[in-house]
């Protein structure tokens, strides 16, 4: 068995599987191919690109949303660190863990 084949082949193959089905209806209707299940194939296939470009779009807005957030965390870090020093500098130790701060020094 190959590699599990992408959503875009899987598509081409439903696109042209249903160009194929629509052109022989004739021959395969012998065998019980019906312009019904060609309508069901297309639908299935029109919803499959349509949740596809879906999915590429909130792929897009993830990357977005984490690099806003990987951004704040990084300014959080530098603050909480001031934030330490001040309290370090300005406060005996036994306070410390009033600001959740567990070090010794």
């Amino acid at each position: 068995m190959g590699k599990p084949k992408s959503y875009a082949e899987l598509i081409s193959d439903a696109q042209v599987m249903a160009t194929g089905l629509k052109t022989h209806l004739d021959e395969l209707k012998k065998r019980g191919m019906t312009e019904e299940f060609i309508t069901a194939l297309e639908a299935t296939l029109n919803n499959a690109i349509a949740k596809n470009n879906e999915q590429e779009k909130l792929k897009a807005d993830l990357k977005v949303a984490t690099v806003a957030l990987d951004s704040m965390l990084t300014d959080m870090s530098a603050s909480m660190t001031e934030a330490v020093n001040v309290v370090k500098l300005t406060l005996p130790q036994p306070q410390w863990i009033e600001f959740g701060i567990t070090a010794k020094r």
